[in-house]
């Protein structure tokens, strides 16, 4: 009797250690991987995503952090060295700082505090957002576009403006930038609505 309860037990305890064996290959929780580092899982598979953007009143940060919280992405800055006042976004004074940018392009090279995007190499969708300027994106733009390398990245265009559409000013970026698939873009009015961004994201199936 008693041999026969040690046999019960030993094979209950095999039972068991199979059990637990099989907990450890395959019980890894949600969220891990095999070196018990943390996944990060993409909506849609477009992978990680960046918004890069130049505000010069805020209309086009406004979209750029609506775009950047319906994908989970990351938002960086364009800031140019010397900020643009109030004063100096007055087009309609031809002395003003952007009536003389436009007037003499040599003065469109607007020096950034800085071009370098941490982890640049991990992001697989880029968008790049700006104001129109006299039909074209705000040259602080093109001084980001021209610094960075776009190879294998997807790269969509957004603007923002009162009237303006956003016409040929991505592709123009685009053969500035020289690499990446620029996708066509969208021109968002002033004020635009959370709604009307999160629609266009939606469309674009990434």
């Amino acid at each position: 009797m008693k041999m026969k309860t040690g046999f019960i037990t030993v094979v209950m305890s095999l039972v068991l250690l199979a059990i637990l064996s099989g907990c450890g290959a395959n019980g890894s929780s949600s969220g891990q991987n095999q070196s018990g580092g943390t996944q990060a899982t993409a909506s849609g598979g477009q992978g990680k995503v960046l918004v890069v953007f130049f505000s010069a009143t805020g209309n086009t940060k406004a979209v750029a952090q609506m775009i950047a919280g319906d994908l989970g992405g990351t938002t960086f800055e364009i800031t140019p060295k010397t900020p643009y006042t109030t004063a100096d976004l007055d087009w309609s004074d031809a002395n003003s700082r952007v009536s003389k940018e436009y007037a003499d392009t040599s003065l469109r090279s607007v020096e950034l505090t800085t071009t370098t995007v941490a982890d640049w190499s991990s992001y697989d969708t880029v968008f790049v957002g700006y104001p129109i300027w006299w039909g074209i994106a705000a040259w602080p733009t093109d001084s980001f576009v021209k610094a960075n390398d776009f190879s294998g990245k997807k790269v969509i265009p957004f603007c923002t403006s009162s009237s303006s559409d956003i016409g040929d000013s991505g592709s123009l970026l685009a053969k500035e930038a020289g690499t990446g698939n620029w996708l066509t873009g969208r021109r968002f009015a002033s004020g635009a609505s959370s709604q009307e961004v999160k629609d266009w994201v939606d469309g674009l199936e990434l």
